[in-house]
């Protein structure tokens, strides 16, 4: 029997009352590609923030690699290979795109190797599968700065994948991207799935199609379907919820 990497099981989160999750349930397995997608409001950031250690469920267990982490603190889940990339870019802007990835797989995290160039042959060898992952070779000198908003957002991404983390939670990564950069971004992903488990949260439809994995729908702070794209655009419940009832939409 394989044992989900992770496992959200009854998860509840009442703020004064008010649940932004409702004794919701997930499990992730190893190496997946998924898809969380939900309506404003539907607990997505709060689901991120409970698996992250950020917020502390009122009720319910968050399993990581077989053990309870719940409750405990962001920097000890980080720790045992939980990574999160957040929607808007946080890079380095005067570091250059090898310095940060540099930085990124530094152990412990100092700026000294970097300042003074000082990598081992292992060490270079990884900072430049890293840039070839998100095709910025060329640019490996430049400022992190004088790149465009979707090369920041694939240079995090790569600067996650760097520190090893056995599962990235990356929020919103198309948020501002064109559509080219959209699709490139959807194939990053791919790519990286299999050798990565991956959580991705975003609202753009096209982009969730296009990562053609399987599709997580929160409502009202809990699953309420699972499946396909297809399936999920086809459901019923799914339908109502973004559109509401018809006799609503004609009114």
């Amino acid at each position: 029997m394989n044992i989900p990497l992770l496992e959200l099981s009854q998860i509840t989160v009442s703020f004064d009352g008010l649940y932004a999750l409702n004794n919701l349930d997930l499990k992730l397995n190893t190496g997946e590609l998924r898809a969380v997608i939900g309506p404003n409001g539907a607990g997505k950031t709060t689901f991120l923030d409970v698996i992250t250690g950020k917020i502390k469920p009122t009720s319910g267990k968050v399993i990581f690699k077989g053990r309870s982490i719940t409750g405990k603190k962001e920097h000890k889940i980080a720790r045992l290979g939980i990574g999160r990339k957040f929607q808007s870019p946080r890079v380095f802007n005067n570091l250059t795109v090898y310095e940060n990835l540099a930085l990124a797989i530094s152990n412990p995290k100092s700026p000294w190797p970097i300042l003074i160039g000082k990598q081992s042959n292992v060490q270079r060898d990884q900072i430049i599968h890293l840039m070839n992952i998100i095709n910025l070779q060329s640019m490996a000198n430049l400022k992190a700065g004088s790149l465009s908003h979707g090369q920041k957002q694939w240079l995090e991404i790569s600067m996650l994948v760097g520190q090893n983390p056995d599962l990235l939670l990356v929020d919103e990564p198309v948020a501002g991207l064109t559509d080219e950069e959209t699709d490139l971004t959807a194939d990053l992903l791919k790519s990286l799935s299999g050798d990565h488990t991956i959580l991705v949260i975003d609202h753009d439809m096209e982009f969730i199609r296009k990562l053609e994995s399987p599709v997580s729908v929160l409502h009202q702070g809990k699953v309420l379907c699972e499946g396909s794209m297809d399936s999920i655009q086809n459901n019923p419940q799914v339908i109502e919820v973004y559109l509401g009832k018809p006799e609503e939409v004609n009114e």
